[in-house]
């Protein structure tokens, strides 16, 4: 978490947070209101501060407020660089159990939760993966305990 961040929580502890307006798209972009966030020092800003409360819901701590993400599939994507896999946060990601869904989606456990490979790395990933169990979409919330849209 961002030095500013603790300190305007420090400052003002009872911001009321803030729902429906950040989501988490497919491809691990971050839109305000349905729109690409431009830039990139916010992308990254937004990033820095994303996490899980203790429901599974997931937030950007922005200074004091809690910003409740809606989320399009799963709490993170992931996208290789080299060999490694990366959620879209510029984290690295140790993959636990590779899943697939009913609409071919690739999902990979880990990191006490459950990400969505980037659809443009499904080509890459086919060509080591063998056949993979399989999970319904309708699924995921309960067996990998996130809620996808939070609510107060």
């Amino acid at each position: 978490m961002d030095e500013i961040v603790a300190r305007g929580m420090a400052r003002w502890p009872n911001v009321p947070a803030v729902y429906g307006w950040l989501q988490l798209d497919r491809r691990g972009n971050w839109r305000i209101k349905g729109e690409k966030v431009p830039n990139q020092a916010l992308r990254e800003f937004i990033a820095r501060n994303y996490q899980a409360d203790e429901r599974g819901c997931w937030y950007f701590q922005n200074g004091p407020q809690r910003v409740f993400v809606e989320l399009a599939y799963a709490p993170l994507v992931l996208h290789y660089e080299g060999a490694g896999l990366f959620d879209h946060c510029a984290r690295p990601f140790a993959p636990g159990q590779f899943f697939q869904d009913e609409e071919g989606s690739v999902l990979v456990s880990g990191e006490g939760t459950v990400a969505l490979l980037d659809d443009r790395d499904l080509g890459r990933f086919a060509d080591q993966a063998g056949t993979l169990p399989e999970i319904p979409r309708a699924e995921l919330e309960r067996r990998f305990g996130f809620i996808a849209r939070p609510h107060p």
